[in-house]
């Protein structure tokens, strides 16, 4: 691990204006899991980090329920989101999804705002002997389009990047719809999470929406019919702390066994957190019977494109999200 300057901040204000004024490379910490691993493989050298866990007693520490939905602070950790009793019954989705994430050591560390920011597990960006990595390196090509790519990601993907995103959480937010409030140099605003990320194009290493500066405060997630009636599965080589081969986050309103409307997002197979709209399309107004699972799993895949070693994660991506489906349709609330 390189040399670094550590500063611990008061308010969000303090955060912003000096990760803003810092001509050199800052980064945030929270939970410090994901950073402090990249920091120890020199995949990143931020010059600054600015700790903002003193936060944590403002609004980015609290989860709020009401009628108008649900409002998770950035400084929120996971654990303690995942194991919220209003959360587990309202939103099943987000519990689990956080539960399935990681071991109950790291949850118990990592923040809601890191976790959606992790950077890929991508082996090759990971490993600094591997020079090809766009994200790593703009500009030097992808080892992982010709290598060994068996966990990329078949959705979204480019010419110059197949890294998997990496968490689970992503995908139940997407789901729902959820918004996410930003702070930053000039003063707060909010984007739908679903604009949060940014799909590698020619661009890898361009990863979100967050200008210089900016800091995620809170994600808000409103109150819906299907909120209730939703789950998050996820495949994976291992049941205990591995990442998903595929997962799917889904939410019903199912009315008379007629799906009313249908919220899905699909993990591990894909480079940001991805919404299945036309998966939903196809779910709307119909029975959940065998033919319209496997219409809404194709519409779903329709423009996944396999790199070799994770072709099976077509196949394995469509049957993971038709029995995530049944399952919610077999949830009594």
């Amino acid at each position: 691990m390189r040399a670094f300057v550590y500063e611990r901040v008061p308010d969000a204000s303090a955060a912003t204006r000096g990760a803003a004024a810092s001509s050199a490379t800052t980064s945030y910490l929270a939970g410090g899991t994901t950073l402090f691993d990249l920091m120890k493989l020199d995949v990143m050298r931020p010059q600054t980090v600015i700790d903002i866990n003193p936060l944590d007693r403002t609004a980015y520490g609290r989860i709020t329920v009401d009628q108008k939905g649900l409002r998770l602070g950035a400084l929120v950790r996971m654990a303690d989101a995942a194991d919220h009793a209003d959360i587990q019954r309202q939103y099943p989705v987000i519990a689990q999804s956080l539960k399935l994430a990681a071991s109950q050591q790291i949850r118990n560390m990592a923040s809601l705002g890191g976790n959606v920011l992790q950077r890929t597990r991508c082996t090759y960006f990971r490993d600094i002997s591997y020079a090809a990595c766009n994200k790593r390196n703009p500009g030097s090509g992808c080892a992982a389009l010709e290598g060994v790519n068996r966990m990329h990601a078949v959705l979204g993907v480019s010419d110059h990047c197949i890294a998997t995103y990496a968490g689970d959480f992503g995908q139940a937010l997407i789901a729902l719809d959820t918004s996410v409030d930003i702070a930053g140099p000039g003063g707060m605003r909010t984007i739908p999470f679903a604009k949060l990320h940014r799909q590698p194009g020619e661009h890898p290493d361009q990863e979100t929406t967050l200008r210089p500066g900016e800091l995620i405060v809170s994600f808000t997630v409103p109150a819906a019919a299907w909120t209730r009636r939703s789950l998050y599965l996820k495949v994976r080589d291992r049941e205990s702390y591995e990442f998903a081969l595929a997962s799917a986050a889904v939410a019903l309103d199912l009315r008379d066994g007629t799906v009313h409307d249908a919220r899905i997002a699909l993990g591990g197979v894909s480079t940001v957190p991805w919404r299945a709209q036309q998966a939903e399309a196809a779910l709307r107004g119909k029975p959940l019977n065998e033919d319209i699972l496997a219409a809404a799993a194709g519409a779903a895949f329709a423009d996944a494109k396999g790199h070799g070693h994770n072709d099976f994660k077509v196949d394995l991506g469509k049957r993971t999200l038709s029995r995530a489906l049944q399952q919610a349709a077999a949830l009594e609330i």
